[in-house]
């Protein structure tokens, strides 16, 4: 098996520019690459990727979308109040769903351990047939169908720490029960979806998991979800691969969020995920970036999560508070007809 860890990035998502001011900016993605390349971490190595084809595509997005999407190629163009797309932003979203592809690819393959698909814009908020919430394409929903599809894989967890609710990645898989959606987001907050009773549709019920949270809560609050919720949910799921929608917005200093968690706290769940994906999935894992707009903030929680999928031990998570043991109950109330909690 190899040990190294594939981080998977391509400079020109940065040419994805919107307002001067807007957060979604090129300065994030160039954040995180600079601290990584500034101070390498041992058992990493760096890697491009071509970009998504229209077909890939096509796995998650409506082809009218597409053909909106495509329309706009080097121009600037509102595809979204929250998504100005300037000449770059059309070739940076296909760069970043194929990054995410070449990312599952690589270590269902074998060619690497783990991966870190280091990408803009983001994905999570994408639904099939609109742009939403800074993203064009769900990144991650792409990647997950291109491991069922063209892979051969039966089970796919996706796991979306971002303060916002991945809700584009919910609704693409709510029907169905080979793909298990397991959320933890701020509520109340954009986009107003996730409540811990949006379980799934039909067959899909119980593969859709949303533990909403108030703001304020910190390292130990996620951790005891990890503990009490993902692990018992995943061990009975039993994924042949992890996916994670990594946004580092609830890191205690983002402004786009109210929430405490630290570079710690995000390594510590990064170390849960590895963990089950080495019991349960050969030790198949992916990070995608999603959000985080505080740019320290931002470069220290991936560095650190780096590190781990490297090798290195992660920290403790730390006790939960009252309020953070409330909402693991709420949401394991919701999903106890589907899961053993």
């Amino acid at each position: 098996m190899p040990h190294d860890t594939l981080l998977v990035c391509d400079d020109r998502m940065l040419g994805h520019e919107q307002s001067p001011h807007h957060p979604e900016s090129p300065a994030r993605l160039r954040a995180i690459c600079e601290r990584l390349r500034g101070a390498p971490i041992a058992g990493t190595r760096w890697a491009s990727a071509p970009p998504a084809t229209r077909a890939q595509i096509e796995r998650v997005h409506h082809p009218r979308y597409v053909d909106g999407v495509d329309a706009a190629r080097g121009i600037a163009f509102d595809l979204d109040p929250d998504v100005l797309l300037s000449a770059g932003s059309v070739d940076a979203a296909y760069l970043a769903s194929g990054a995410g592809i070449a990312a599952v690819e690589a270590v269902v393959a074998g060619a690497a351990r783990r991966a870190f698909a280091l990408v803009r814009p983001p994905g999570h908020h994408a639904e099939n047939g609109t742009a939403m919430g800074f993203c064009v394409f769900s990144n991650i929903a792409v990647a997950a169908e291109h491991a069922r599809a063209a892979l051969g894989l039966s089970r796919v967890l996706i796991v979306d720490w971002d303060v916002h609710h991945g809700n584009g990645t919910q609704h693409l898989f709510e029907d169905r029960r080979d793909v298990l959606v397991f959320n933890t987001h701020q509520a109340p907050h954009y986009p107003g979806t996730g409540a811990a009773e949006e379980i799934g549709n039909g067959d899909g019920r119980g593969f859709t998991v949303n533990v909403p949270l108030p703001g304020g809560l910190g390292d130990g609050d996620y951790a005891a979800i990890y503990r009490d919720l993902l692990t018992p949910i995943a061990e009975q799921f039993a994924p042949d691969l992890i996916l994670v929608s990594a946004g580092f917005d609830p890191h205690r200093d983002d402004p786009l969020g109210d929430m405490q968690v630290t570079a710690d706290g995000f390594a510590h769940l990064c170390g849960v995920v590895c963990e089950l994906a080495d019991r349960l999935a050969d030790g198949r894992v992916v990070l995608l970036l999603e959000g985080g707009y505080d740019l320290r903030g931002l470069a220290d929680s991936a560095y650190a999560c780096t590190a781990v999928l490297a090798g290195s031990t992660p920290p403790g998570g730390g006790p939960a508070s009252p309020r953070g043991e409330a909402a693991v109950r709420r949401a394991a109330q919701a999903q106890a007809p589907y899961w053993r909690l």
